[in-house]
């Protein structure tokens, strides 16, 4: 972090600035991308998230909420278990670990969600949806998980604690077999500002600290097209009879945390005082495009295939506006990943499902210098179940569980860990994680 220390008071203000925000082990992961919202998501590696008709819609892609005329509340768990580890190939000074396993600590999200037909509160004539989904870590008690730091040890770039996550989104049929919607997904942006007096021994006073939080609204937008309504006619054989086409655009987003204090030393540094200005970012997301194909192969049996154009290029240009990560010369690469998966209806009402992706890194950059960040291609593969239960003795609606488990496998990669422009260790990358995921819902 280039920014200059004068005095021990300065590091003191800056300290103290710090600590107004809420710090967790996190990363520039992002919850809906590096696993998946709910289990029926998790389940296919998001293949089958363009065309997914629950709460998880508002945020993959809002057209397909008028896919269903069901309404539903939703509350979800998720937690992920990674274990990623670092194997030393060797250098001068290189620090001293405990095993290899440099990062297992627990993503834990706390999923909520309703979707439901309002209609009656516009003047159209066509049905009109409304989703909402959010997610808050620690099982709901950590809202704004987040660190950004440099580190000897090197960090990953996926992994980790997850901030607040909160989408809203409309859907309505067009014409017959055209569904659109638009939404927004919500993300917030920190300041805190502090001024003090301090002696050189560290002791403050007149302290005036300030923190506030706005909200970003992010665009989200998809369609759907189901071919069969719209190129077929029930009295002939149709080549598209069965294909459902999507579409959707997220806009890019992270979470952002500004910090400014000034401290004064009266009789050595007086006004304006010394400054300590931050600004740093985490948990970013960015413009993705996705296109989705699902078809229906036999009765009660379909697959579906997604590609997924992720803009990660647009990261290069924001960490040099990073005072935490600026000197890494941080390089990024857009990818395209690759998504399958398959459902199959066992019986009235079970739903099996299965899928895969494989992961291209991001990341071009193997050394950046004292931040030392890591980023591998990965294999996902995963597997759910769908159960509803039509009559239950305390509902009066019919309840929908769903589950799902996701395995990560992380290729591994060369890096070389430097600080001051001095490589100090050369190193290899690897690891998995193990996800697991269920929600119950409401249907009505």
């Amino acid at each position: 972090m280039h920014i200059p220390l004068h005095s021990k008071a300065l590091i003191l203000a800056g300290t103290a600035a710090l600590s107004l925000s809420q710090t967790a082990h996190s990363s520039m992961g992002n919850l809906a991308t590096t696993y998946g919202l709910l289990p029926s998501d998790m389940g296919t590696a998001q293949s089958y998230s363009l065309f997914n008709t629950q709460v998880s819609a508002a945020y993959y892609n809002p057209a397909a909420l008028a896919l269903s005329d069901k309404g539903n509340l939703t509350l979800g768990m998720l937690q992920a278990t990674p274990a990623l580890t670092v194997d030393s190939q060797g250098g001068e000074n290189a620090p001293v670990r405990t095993g290899n396993v440099l990062e297992s600590e627990q993503t834990e999200t706390m999923l909520f969600g309703m979707k439901t037909n309002i209609t009656s509160l516009t003047k159209f004539k066509k049905p009109v949806y409304l989703a909402v989904i959010g997610g808050v870590e620690q099982y709901g008690s950590e809202m704004l998980a987040f660190e950004s730091e440099s580190s000897n040890d090197g960090q990953f770039m996926q992994y980790g604690q997850k901030p607040l996550f909160l989408a809203v989104s409309g859907a309505m049929n067009i014409i017959d077999g055209i569904e659109v919607g638009l939404g927004m997904r919500v993300t917030l942006h920190a300041n805190a500002t502090l001024t003090l007096e301090t002696d050189l021994a560290g002791n403050t006073s007149s302290e005036n600290p300030n923190v506030s939080a706005e909200p970003v609204f992010i665009p989200v937008a998809g369609a759907h097209f189901d071919m069969d309504s719209l190129l077929c006619d029930e009295e002939t054989a149709c080549l598209w009879s069965g294909l459902d086409l999507a579409v959707s655009y997220r806009g890019s987003s992270n979470t952002q945390t500004t910090v400014d204090a000034t401290a004064t030393i009266p009789g050595t540094v007086t006004d304006p005082g010394l400054p300590l200005v931050v600004n740093t970012l985490d948990a970013y997301q960015p413009m993705i495009l996705s296109f989705g194909a699902k078809y229906q192969l036999l009765e009660g049996w379909d697959v579906a295939a997604t590609l997924e154009y992720q803009n990660w290029s647009s990261l290069t240009d924001e960490l040099k506006k990073d005072t935490v990560k600026d000197q890494a010369q941080l390089q990024f690469d857009d990818v395209i990943i690759p998504r399958v998966g398959s459902q199959f209806q066992f019986n009235d009402t079970l739903t099996l499902s299965a899928g895969a992706s494989y992961e291209t890194s991001s990341l071009a950059t193997t050394t950046s210098d004292e931040v030392n960040l890591f980023d591998n291609d990965r294999v996902v593969v995963a597997a759910g179940f769908t159960q509803m239960y039509t009559q239950t003795k305390l509902l009066a609606f019919p309840l929908q569980i769903d589950g799902a488990y996701q395995y990560h496998h992380l290729i591994e990669r060369d890096f070389s860990l430097s600080s001051g422009g001095t490589v100090f260790e050369n190193v290899t990358t690897g690891g998995d994680a193990h996800v697991f995921s269920l929600s119950l819902s409401m249907m009505f």
